[in-house]
């Protein structure tokens, strides 16, 4: 993790594990970890960025494919990458993902972490493509989506496993805006300054309300890991992470 100070205490989070911020234990731990130092410096808002193209391309399966049968070990990668996204969730500050390439799974789900979500413009894409590999969602991640994008649309996304391109997540409301890429950043923290320039208790206490279904929806017993590493290990989600793997390798 990378951190840069803007002003009115904004204070920007950067992932930083080239090329593509796969997400895994040491990442996701020092994101959950910068959102707590950064609120506990005094932060009053927070914008989460990546330094790539790639805002994050979710989980590093070549990683937790390495581990084989280590349960446990690939669990707690999980866990390390809830705790992240429960950071997020509720953390007591506003903070807007700044998208500045694509962000598939759990890319997708730290940005659904947010207040608010900038896109850059062109071929990135964003959406939560799990079922192409064989997994479902939690219910958890699913009500996510559905709080943003509405019910029977995020039904649709979530059975097909359906990315969106910056353009057509903007016209959803997956996206709230889409700028030029080199004004992702600039765009979340105007975003910022707006926000905290309203009276700041109202404003907090609202979005704390606001917000209770999304914290919510991330308590383990809505991901409810046990089954989610159950269909991990199940032979058609195994082909279909293999077959990943060797698109990656090309």
């Amino acid at each position: 993790m990378e951190t840069v100070a803007h002003a009115h205490d904004i204070v920007e989070l950067r992932l930083a594990r080239p090329p593509v911020n796969a997400l895994e234990a040491s990442l996701c731990d020092g994101l959950r970890d910068a959102v707590k130092a950064a609120v506990a410096g005094g932060a009053r808002g927070l914008v989460l960025s990546s330094s790539a193209k790639v805002f994050s391309a979710g989980l590093d399966v070549p990683h937790l494919m390495s581990l084989g049968g280590d349960r446990s070990a690939i669990t707690a990668i999980w866990e390390s990458f809830f705790g992240a996204a429960r950071a997020l969730a509720a953390c007591p500050v506003p903070v807007v993902a700044a998208i500045t390439g694509h962000a598939p799974a759990g890319g997708c789900v730290l940005a659904l972490c947010c207040d608010y979500r900038v896109m850059a413009s062109g071929p990135c894409s964003i959406g939560l493509n799990e079922t192409q590999v064989g997994l479902a969602a939690p219910e958890g991640v699913q009500r996510l989506l559905r709080r943003v994008v509405g019910p029977y649309r995020a039904e649709r996304m979530l059975v097909a496993g359906e990315m969106m391109d910056a353009a057509n997540a903007l016209r959803i409301g997956l996206v709230d805006e889409v700028v030029d890429i080199d004004s992702v950043v600039q765009r979340s923290v105007v975003w910022l300054e707006h926000l905290l320039a309203l009276p700041g208790e109202a404003m907090l206490a609202t979005r704390e309300m606001a917000r209770a279904d999304l914290v919510e929806a991330l308590q383990p017993r809505h991901i409810q890991l046990d089954r989610f590493m159950d269909a991990w290990y199940r032979p058609d989600c195994q082909n279909a992470l293999h077959a990943l793997m060797a698109r990656l390798g090309k």
